[in-house]
């Protein structure tokens, strides 16, 4: 019986770390670009075409190398605070944003914001004077978390390339947010076809699909799978969007 209770207390104890983890508030830095940004170029690293068209609106930033980790963060929503407790003069007290990772900020190697390790965002300047004064050095102290993305309609499905390079950039995706790995099927394939990360928010595969209705496979960096089945009509060309009806 010890054995059992101590088994299940060592899962209990175990999930509860999970938990605080996720929920654990973490220091790092924040600066802001563009008074006036047009949507169409705050995809950045992550390749979005547009930030409204993807379902993220305004309220974006690009991330430093040790939370991009190479575009799998894409899509991932993170909420910042000002640290009043460190900056009292420029902060917001108790105001918070909730920002769509969809760019890089790259190092300079030379002490910058976004060398390794430091944690950073590069904000929009909507995101950012959210939680910030105007008039400051455009540098705040922030502490900041992961949180689940929340998004109207279903994930959406933009397709690029030619026929046997099939390049897919999948957005507005709810939850984690953001894209851990991906599978493509046509109603003639027998069976999932893996994608492999192009680069950024696109997925890739080689396999030519032209006139086939296609489902996706994917599991998300929560360990999540979303299994979505007819999402794009036969009747496809490139350079369309189609949207799964849930999430």
């Amino acid at each position: 019986m010890a054995t059992v209770l101590d088994n299940w207390f060592s899962v209990l104890l175990s999930f509860l770390v999970l938990i605080n983890v996720a929920n654990c508030w973490q220091n790092g830095h924040a600066t802001y670009y563009g008074e006036y940004e047009n949507p169409t170029s705050l995809g950045g690293a992550c390749g979005y075409d547009n930030t409204m068209h993807a379902g993220f609106g305004k309220n974006t930033a690009a991330l430093s190398g040790a939370l991009f980790r190479g575009g799998e963060a894409c899509g991932a929503c993170y909420q910042l605070r000002c640290n009043a407790r460190t900056d009292p003069q420029w902060c917001l007290k108790r105001a918070t944003v909730v920002v769509t990772a969809t760019n890089f900020c790259p190092p300079n190697n030379q002490g910058g914001w976004c060398d390794q390790p430091r944690q950073h965002f590069d904000m929009s300047s909507s995101a950012f004077f959210g939680i910030a004064r105007r008039g400051n050095e455009g540098i705040i102290p922030v502490v900041y978390r992961r949180v689940p993305c929340k998004r109207k309609g279903g994930v959406r499905f933009t397709l690029k390339g030619h026929s046997t390079f099939n390049m897919i950039m999948i957005t507005n995706v709810a939850g984690s947010g953001s894209v851990k790995a991906a599978w493509i099927k046509g109603t003639r394939t027998r069976s999932w076809i893996q994608m492999h990360r192009n680069w950024g928010a696109n997925w890739q595969s080689s396999v030519n699909l032209t006139k086939q209705k296609l489902s996706f496979k994917l599991t998300l960096s929560d360990g999540k799978t979303l299994v979505l089945f007819d999402v794009v009509p036969s009747s496809w060309n490139f350079g369309q969007t189609f949207a799964s009806r849930r999430q």
